[in-house]
């Protein structure tokens, strides 16, 4: 029994933080919570986290949920994808942000308006769509002449990027074809034993695929 307990689901937030704790080489027990099926308003996950989303990492005495929050505390507690020298670190915790508060939240309102919602609204999906687009335009620049997102060194910037870049064909046909430096990382990325391992723990749990109306009521309860 590990110190470390990780409530996860095969989706983009939960996916970069168990790739943070796989590219640490920690060991933590996994405790599968499927939000399609609601698992995630039962009162034992709300204790964890009343937001009632994914994923929460427990860490002994310590309970953190938010997954950019979680990259946060487990580099500055392992001193690792975080660095000390100021300049480096003011780097790496500004393009942290923009994944945090641009890419995530975009791609996320991208895949909801484009493949979740029970109507047909033109104008959400191109505003999200775009936006999502242009952050990943800045992204494919700054790689042109930088091997990471931050610069000469792999950071949580990288890591949390990842999660979401996984999930770029839900929202472009051609994934991130367009994007080709983005592309690049997320290759060199996915290649990682630690990425591979991410791979491996999807597999291991069974998570329900179909999206019906249980699943609708269990993501977006306040429609119903």
């Amino acid at each position: 029994m590990s110190d470390l307990t990780f409530y996860f689901h095969p989706s983009p937030n939960p996916l970069k933080v168990a790739l943070l704790l796989e590219e640490l080489e920690l060991d933590y027990d996994v405790k599968p919570v499927d939000t399609f099926k609601g698992e995630q308003h039962k009162p034992e996950f709300l204790a964890l986290n009343p937001n009632a989303k994914l994923p929460v990492l427990v860490d002994g005495d310590a309970t953190i949920f938010d997954s950019n929050a979680i990259l946060l505390y487990l580099a500055e507690k392992h001193g690792k994808f975080l660095p000390q020298d100021p300049a480096v670190r003011a780097g790496v915790l500004s393009w942290h942000h923009f994944i945090a508060t641009g890419l995530s939240p975009f791609s996320g309102q991208a895949v909801h308006f484009l493949k979740m919602c029970p109507e047909d609204i033109p104008y959400a999906k191109n505003r999200y769509e775009k936006e999502v687009a242009r952050h990943y335009a800045v992204l494919d620049e700054r790689l042109k002449t930088n091997a990471f997102i931050a610069g000469d060194t792999y950071s949580i910037a990288d890591i949390g990027a990842w999660g979401w870049m996984n999930f770029a064909p839900y929202i472009f046909d051609d994934g991130l074809a367009q994007f080709p430096n983005v592309a690049r990382l997320f290759d060199a990325i996915s290649a990682n034993p630690a990425a591979q391992r991410v791979e491996a723990l999807k597999g291991r749990h069974e998570f329900k695929q179909d999206f019906d109306d249980e699943t609708a009521k269990a993501l977006f309860p306040q429609n119903f």
